[in-house]
């Protein structure tokens, strides 16, 4: 059965998100749909790209992936279709596939026949090509070729030689705090010397934890998140509301 999976900031309390699904059950009613989440806050594509870029992995090779995020209806406006690693991705031509993928190849991306005068064309734009892909028809006869895409880069931390300078680029559901400092950049950097965390005015973190529990209950604590990413965390607490954090806070790491 063809995997669909559906990132959106839609919402669940409107009709949009159940209108795509039926769109797109009604065009392919073999396929099975997966809902990674409809709560990306309006037009974020910061976050839209974080989320897919964290589960589209843990799929199999084949599987379609729908990204409905910030979908701004202009004259110039589109939707692009892209192939890669053996996945698809639809989305709206707004930098959210550039912060997924750095180097995503030309020859692997289409655009997608939209309807500008249609008030949701995201339904039909995403229904037509899902069942366009699922028949076995060529990707490249998606459309024509959509390169190049409007580009969005993404913050990446300050690096010296005895700090690491990031920022927030995420509050997930518990409001744990996730930090654009990847594992293997910490420790490249840290190269075996003692830290310090510092963010706002709260006290620094000193230690690395394996696992929330780590510490007591209401203490703060950091840690490598599954993704790789650092994360500030309070065990059976919220970070974010507790540490005072948000998106685009600046979090710094010294070394010592």
């Amino acid at each position: 059965m063809q995997l669909v999976t559906l990132t959106t900031d839609f919402g669940t309390q409107d009709f949009y998100t159940g209108a795509l699904k039926g769109a797109l059950l009604s065009r392919a009613p073999d396929i099975q749909l997966v809902d990674i989440s409809h709560d990306i806050k309006p037009f974020d594509i910061v976050q839209g790209a974080f989320v897919v870029q964290n589960v589209w992995r843990e799929f199999p090779e084949g599987t379609i992936h729908l990204v409905g995020v910030n979908c701004v209806y202009q004259p110039e406006f589109r939707f692009v279709a892209a192939r890669h690693e053996g996945h698809f991705f639809l989305a709206p031509d707004n930098g959210l596939l550039t912060l997924l993928f750095q180097n995503l190849d030309p020859a692997n991306l289409r655009n997608l026949p939209a309807d500008a005068s249609e008030h949701f064309a995201v339904k039909s734009v995403f229904a037509d090509a899902t069942a366009h892909l699922i028949s076995g028809k060529p990707f490249d006869e998606l459309g024509e070729f959509a390169a190049p895409l409007l580009e969005r880069i993404s913050i990446q931390p300050v690096i010296t030689p005895t700090r690491i300078r990031g920022t927030v680029i995420h509050v997930d559901n518990f409001e744990n705090v996730v930090v654009n400092i990847r594992r293997e950049v910490f420790e490249k950097n840290q190269n075996g010397r003692a830290f310090s965390l510092f963010f706002k005015r709260n006290d620094p973190i000193t230690k690395l934890s394996e696992n929330y529990c780590d510490v007591a209950p209401g203490e703060q604590l950091c840690l490598f998140n599954m993704a790789g990413f650092l994360e500030i965390a309070v065990n059976m607490g919220k970070a974010a509301t507790l540490l005072g954090l948000k998106v685009e806070d600046v979090v710094e790491v010294v070394f010592e």
